[in-house]
């Protein structure tokens, strides 16, 4: 019996595969969705897929050396037959493990790309390169991988912080009593509109930087529920209005950085809208710094030494070459410069730091992968202290990738209720949730327990 002729676009297909050439061109169309959810499922699908590839090129096949089974006939078959040993298939371990792992982090898109996923696996076998067993082994690996990049690096749904302690707040079906206010500087208006398309009788107030702390006090004297749209400072501002008038805030991520949001279990307009419509909210703490006459608040973090310099460095260079790469540039020069540590007194000592960083609640590892916040409401303060001495990147790197609780002669890091540095020498710059202050003399870090009250989903079940 004549073999069954494969559809013609399988092979093609197959090919496109290769060398995970389809896959690097399904995470750029991923990350070009501009979605934190979309992006992280398209890092989280690569990781996964380079893990898939190391196992299988690097373990099966030389470990066990099955040939290619015989052509088929010329229509189904590839025009360049692999020259590796057959077992297990390669491009199924890799588009299993591409498809799995960006399941795992979006279900939405993983529908999206789990057809092409097994369209791949099963050219494999249509194409004469595989035997039936090659391709399911292939798969089974790379659905593994992805499996246990999980493990090394969980994924959001699985580090959600608790959904405590709960607030009592007025639920809002059409948004009627929510008055939002979006910065259009940090390219806010899109979301600000798709919130207002979801709830028709909110007010949205789109405003340039230097009137949002204005339009956000008129808002709150007639809101029963202040909104705002932007990056942490936007936030922040917001924050500080809400506390004044004591009024529920509903925060949209709409910036290039929303640390807060995102560790409040909101990415995107869906997440609000469900909480403002159901009524959902919790209380969360809120960070206070003081000098002098100098006082404001903190949602993420306050931090003195080399910190506030990059967020000085990078803000002068965002405008002209985008935001990351301000970054990198920022934290070159700052590293490279000829400085002095801070001399302040800190627990009864004075010492030199390179780094006092205090962040609004415990920050805790995603696996191997930067910190986040677990609990908004834990009643802590994360104090990481970089002590001075000679080379403070490898000082600065060591305690970045120090667990929570690490003391050593270069960094220190301990939980507290309130903090106070002394003796802080003039000009010294404290940045708090990405803006940046003078200070001098005494500054006090302290929380203010469950101060604020915002919206966000609260998980079924």
């Amino acid at each position: 019996m004549t073999p069954a002729v494969p559809y013609p676009v399988l092979p093609r297909l197959s090919r496109s595969a290769n060398h995970g050439a389809l896959w690097f061109a399904a995470a750029a169309a991923l990350a070009a969705s501009r979605t934190p959810r979309a992006r992280r499922a398209a890092t989280r699908g690569l990781a996964s897929l380079g893990l898939a590839s190391l196992t299988v090129n690097a373990l099966g096949k030389r470990t066990l050396r099955r040939a290619r089974p015989a052509p088929l006939p010329l229509v189904g078959r590839l025009k360049r037959r692999p020259a590796t040993t057959a077992f297990p298939s390669g491009q199924a371990a890799a588009a299993a493990a591409f498809a799995t792992g960006v399941a795992l982090e979006s279900p939405a898109w993983g529908t999206v790309v789990a057809p092409v996923a097994a369209s791949v696996v099963l050219s494999r076998g249509h194409s004469g390169a595989h035997l039936p067993s090659d391709v399911l082994t292939g798969a089974a690996l790379g659905v593994g991988a992805a499996l246990a990049v999980r493990g090394v690096v969980p994924t959001r749904g699985q580090v959600a912080p608790p959904a405590r302690p709960r607030a009592e707040v007025p639920a809002l079906p059409d948004g009627e009593g929510l008055v939002l206010v979006a910065n259009t500087a940090a390219g806010s208006a899109e979301r600000a509109r798709a919130l207002r398309d979801a709830l028709p009788r909110a007010e949205v107030v789109e405003c340039e930087p230097g009137d949002v702390p204005a339009r956000l006090e008129k808002a709150a004297a007639r809101a029963r529920v202040l909104g705002v749209c932007g990056g942490d400072g936007t936030v922040n501002t917001a924050a500080r209005v809400a506390l004044r008038f004591r009024l529920p805030l509903a925060v949209l991520p709409g910036g290039t950085l929303n640390h807060f949001a995102y560790d409040l279990g909101i990415e995107d307009v869906r997440d609000l809208v469900r909480a403002v419509r159901e009524g959902e909210a919790v209380r969360v703490d809120v960070g206070r710094y003081s000098c002098g006459g100098k006082h404001g608040v903190f949602l993420n973090t306050c931090s003195v030494g080399v910190y506030p310099e990059l967020v000085r460095e990078r803000e002068r260079w965002s405008h002209r070459i985008g935001g990351w790469p301000a970054g990198v540039l920022a934290a070159l020069r700052v590293l490279r410069a000829d400085r002095h540590p801070l001399e302040a007194e800190f627990q009864g000592r004075t010492r030199p730091l390179w780094l006092l960083f205090a962040g609004n609640g415990t920050y805790h590892r995603m696996g191997l992968a930067s910190g986040r916040r677990k609990d908004l409401a834990d009643g802590q303060l994360d104090v990481r202290v970089v002590h001075g001495g000679r080379r403070p990147a490898v000082r600065l790197l060591a305690a970045a990738l120090a667990g929570p609780l690490t003391r050593s002669p270069a960094h220190a890091a301990v939980q507290v209720g309130r903090l106070r540095l002394d003796h802080v020498a003039p000009g010294t710059l404290l940045a708090y949730d990405g803006e940046v202050i003078e200070v001098e003399g005494r500054v006090t870090l302290e929380k203010l327990p469950e101060a604020l009250t915002v919206y966000r989903p609260i998980p079924s079940g």
